[in-house]
């Protein structure tokens, strides 16, 4: 851990030692967290406990480059009870800086994640998504979110895997729209059990409607998104309260967030 961010996470009231927590990965976070990546899509909160925020799109054109915001702001939704702590390309969360990502408390997870696939109910003709992994939903995929299954935080195809070894599963092909258009963040990708699952990007209820713990928005949003990810730009997904953002930047090199 740098100078620099130990005293980022001390003015957050944070402790940088792991105690509890020390089976989880390190925290980490410096210049080098985004270094490879030529996409970026940051996701602001004003506080913790905030449910309504904004997404930024930036790009670059090679990795010394500086990051270029595409257009202003969008609105969003995270979780209905806000953010917590999760676990990604930035390590694992600091002890005592918030509340720590659990399976099922509603929160979506804070921190800097990989983006693994899209997925949607269109075929992938239909959707028109070219240069980044798609799979279309069937009736017998499942998002696994039982801590005690091999499959745990997981899209399977359950007609594939013969008896499931797990209790409680969602499934992906919803009769309502919000997973018409979604994306796999990968949060807790090893996983850790009960730190979080299923986690995406996905479409939304509503402007003030709070989700069980993934980050959606508009339709469109979600169209435009999906069909503007790259795999060879290696994108990253980070998502903070403001304070936090803005403590870590200098640090991470995070962009600078304009509204207009």
């Amino acid at each position: 851990m740098t100078k620099t961010l130990a005293i980022a996470l001390f003015a957050l009231g944070v402790c940088p030692s792991f105690g509890a927590e020390s089976t989880l990965p390190l925290f980490r976070l410096d210049q080098s967290t985004l270094s490879t990546s030529r996409q970026l899509l940051v996701v602001v909160t004003d506080s913790w406990k905030s449910v309504e925020g904004r997404l930024w799109r930036f790009d670059r054109k090679d990795q010394a480059a500086s990051w270029t915001q595409r257009e202003r702001p969008w609105r969003i939704v995270v979780g209905r009870n806000g953010m917590a702590w999760g676990i990604g390309n930035h390590g694992g969360p600091p002890p005592k800086a918030a509340r720590v990502k659990r399976e099922g408390d509603g929160c979506a997870p804070a921190g800097i994640f990989s983006l693994v696939e899209a997925f949607g109910k269109r075929s992938t003709r239909s959707a028109k998504v070219t240069q980044f992994p798609y799979r279309q939903l069937s009736p017998t995929m499942r998002g696994i979110d039982d801590p005690r299954s091999r499959y745990y935080n997981r899209i399977v195809d359950q007609a594939q895997l013969g008896k499931p070894d797990w209790q409680r599963a969602e499934s992906m092909l919803r009769k309502d729209p919000f997973y018409d258009w979604g994306i796999v963040v990968a949060h807790n990708w090893k996983p850790f059990p009960a730190r979080g699952s299923c986690i995406f990007l996905h479409t939304w209820k509503g402007p003030t409607v709070g989700t069980a713990g993934c980050t959606a928005m508009p339709e469109k949003r979600m169209i435009s998104l999906v069909r503007w990810l790259e795999s060879e730009k290696n994108p990253r997904f980070v998502q903070f309260p403001s304070l936090v953002y803005r403590s870590l930047k200098p640090n991470a090199r995070l962009p600078e967030l304009r509204t207009e």
